[in-house]
């Protein structure tokens, strides 16, 4: 009886690096959050902080193919988190001296985020689910 002789198979799928996802589409006045949440010029600075922190989430958001509305939703949940984080500057100025990715790891948790200033039972509710996942991605990534 003749061996056969087997051949690896090749893969044809091309396993190119994915490129970071484009997000201005979901939050093209991203740069502007800074100002729409500052009370003092002092609030600047840790508003742009805060940003730096929110960008590799709305990406991974982005990349992870959610559908359009989704992903604007959750952005809008992170504005308003970083509007509340900011507006607690306010009211403890010690806070004042912790990076932004102290302040923003203290604000969001396992069961949701902090208490959005007139916010509706239902929209409460958004901003804690999308604290949820910005937590597991926060506690997957930041190991």
């Amino acid at each position: 009886m003749r061996r056969m002789m087997t051949k690896a198979k090749t893969s044809r799928v091309k396993h190119a690096a994915f490129p970071t996802a484009d997000i201005t589409a979901f939050c093209q006045d991203l740069a502007n959050w800074p100002r729409s949440w500052m009370g003092l010029e002092k609030d600047l600075p840790p508003g742009e902080a805060l940003i730096e922190c929110f960008r590799p989430f709305i990406e991974h958001l982005a990349a992870k193919g959610l559908a359009n509305a989704t992903i604007r939703q959750h952005v809008d949940n992170l504005w308003a988190v970083g509007g509340e984080i900011i507006r607690d500057l306010h009211y403890d100025s010690s806070l004042r001296r912790k990076p932004a990715d102290q302040l923003l790891r203290s604000a969001v948790h396992q069961f949701g985020g902090p208490a959005v200033h007139n916010a509706s039972e239902e929209q409460q509710r958004s901003v804690n689910a999308t604290c949820r996942q910005l937590h597991r991605f926060l506690t997957r990534s930041w190991r």
